[in-house]
């Protein structure tokens, strides 16, 4: 049925329950995995900068993105090996997360995106946002929420 799930996580106490569960879906399915970090771009800081500028600190927040999610997608890869599920990582950073997820799963020949919500409730939404609403409504794929 489902041969290869994306998983978007991003370092926060709910993506051990992520892969966890993403893990031993995927073993009952005979599933391939691919974890995905979708890090948000930086904000530009005010005022005039020259472009030499510009390029460090753009390689400075790239370099830190690349550890964390290194970090983060080490230990995805560690329990589904664990688990005999074959796992590929990736990072990107990006102006829209959401899009990014939708096009990760896309570009991956994913055939389901599973994914943890915060369940922030409504208040929380409106402050935040909904990463997962945003990507339900912008799939074609099923999706897997897990709570």
């Amino acid at each position: 049925m489902f041969k290869h799930l994306l998983v978007p996580v991003d370092g926060s106490p709910l993506t051990e329950r992520a892969i966890k569960i993403s893990v031993e879906l995927a073993q009952q399915l005979g599933a391939a995995i691919t974890g995905f970090i979708a890090e948000p771009l930086p904000p530009v800081p005010p005022g005039p900068r020259s472009a030499a500028l510009m390029e460090q600190e753009a390689r400075e927040s790239e370099e830190l993105s690349g550890v964390h999610a290194r970090e983060v997608l080490a230990r995805f890869e560690t329990a589904a090996q664990a688990a005999g599920v074959s796992f590929k990582g990736y990072h990107d950073q990006v102006a829209r997360i959401d899009r990014a997820i939708i096009a990760a799963a896309e570009s991956q020949g994913c055939d389901m995106i599973v994914m943890v919500t915060h369940g922030r409730g409504a208040f929380g939404e409106f402050l935040y946002g909904s990463q997962t609403k945003a990507v339900l409504a912008g799939s074609n794929l099923p999706l897997l929420v897990l709570h």
